[in-house]
């Protein structure tokens, strides 16, 4: 869908010198015919944008679908796509322009997530629960389902990751409740579970035990000078007995009522809305993302209403998955194979050195003292 034909590049990052390029190939283990467009400049923006007939999803499902390829080995970038309204300036298209919905993955280290993002009334809401997203080189197909009943499914491969009410799992709406603003927690509650027992009594000559005690196994040394080493005094050690300050045990206590919880009332300002999946305008699907390392290549992107179609489409990639696994085994066990090769090489090389011819090596050079010395 997006391609040199039908995709328009932005202008926003040129004059910092941060825009990247994408490049049409098939990959690695690919049908050449069969073309994605790729990352291909490290630490870089990169911008792109394709048109779209504008559609209303009011009423319907709307399917989001694409595969991801990291042939990089992608350690810190994002890979994910946008559905935009009507307006955008595919000139400038950048990280401040409006969008409807952003789906997809981004990888940042030790933060790995698929992102699901909805705007509603003009703020982003992002799903409060993390999807780990695929990280390894193969191709995985990302598909976000938004049904008219105000529920989605994330798939990956096909298969379910996530799904759910979109008003439980994203903060789109106020809270049905909220804390009373008048009750306040009365200044008698007693929410103080243990208290030291008051009939408890303090043991008789519990303070006359020291804590410290003279070393009844020291001995003053012999070459001890009391002019000029002064009094010799018994060094004091820890005393076994010593129990420390005296504290009174702990009982539960009875007039303890439990935590205080603040009461709820109705939140006025909460009003459901069952169109919170709709959006009036569709125009574009786009790609606004940076990179740290390229590599990726983004294909087979859908925007659809039908699940069968976007089920179809996914099972085109996973058969393409299935032969990019079979040839990635081929070339692990090729790059296995060369570095044994190479190793076995290495090892005959050092079986024919003669270490008798290493004797001679530097002796003419330092075989007169004076001429070391001088060196």
């Amino acid at each position: 869908m997006i391609g040199n034909n039908d995709g328009s590049i932005s202008k926003s990052k040129d004059s910092e010198g941060t825009a990247g390029k994408f490049v049409l190939t098939p990959g690695k283990y690919h049908d050449s015919s069969d073309n994605g467009i790729q990352t291909s400049q490290d630490a870089h923006f990169y911008q792109i944008s394709a048109e779209l007939k504008e559609f209303t999803n009011q009423g319907k499902d709307l399917i989001l679908q694409y595969s991801v390829r990291h042939e990089q080995k992608l350690d810190c970038g994002g890979a994910y796509v946008k559905i935009l309204p009507a307006g955008l300036n595919q000139e400038n298209f950048n990280g401040e322009s409006p969008y409807n919905i952003m789906f997809g993955p981004d990888v940042c280290g030790s933060s790995k997530r698929v992102h699901v993002i909805f705007n509603y009334k003009g703020e982003n809401h992002l799903i409060k629960k993390e999807i780990r997203p695929e990280t390894d080189e193969l191709s995985h197909v990302y598909t976000l389902i938004v049904k008219s009943d105000n529920t989605f499914q994330v798939l990956i491969d096909n298969k379910e990751v996530r799904a759910g009410s979109i008003v439980d799992e994203f903060d789109v709406l106020a809270p049905k409740t909220i804390p009373d603003p008048d009750a306040k927690k009365p200044d008698n509650w007693v929410d103080q579970k243990d208290i030291s027992d008051p009939s408890a009594v303090k043991p008789e000559g519990w303070d006359a035990i020291p804590a410290e005690i003279p070393d009844k196994s020291a001995v003053k040394p012999e070459d001890w000078d009391d002019e000029l080493d002064g009094e010799w005094e018994v060094p004091m050690i820890e005393n076994p007995e010593y129990q420390g300050e005296w504290k009174a045990p702990m009982i539960k206590n009875p007039d303890y009522q439990g935590e205080w919880v603040h009461p709820k009332i109705d939140n006025p300002a909460y009003k459901y809305d069952d169109s919170i999946y709709s959006f009036s305008s569709n125009k574009y699907l786009g790609i606004e993302i940076w990179q740290v390392k390229s590599g990726t290549i983004f294909d087979n992107f859908l925007v659809t209403d039908d699940a069968a179609v976007a089920e179809e489409w996914a099972q085109k990639t996973l058969k393409a998955q299935e032969t990019e696994k079979a040839e990635h085994e081929i070339e692990k066990a090729s790059k296995k194979e060369k570095a044994g090769e190479e190793q076995a090489g290495e090892e005959e090389e050092m079986e024919g050195l003669d270490f008798g011819d290493l004797e001679g090596i530097g002796g003419e050079e330092f075989e007169d003292e004076d001429e070391h010395e001088d060196l």
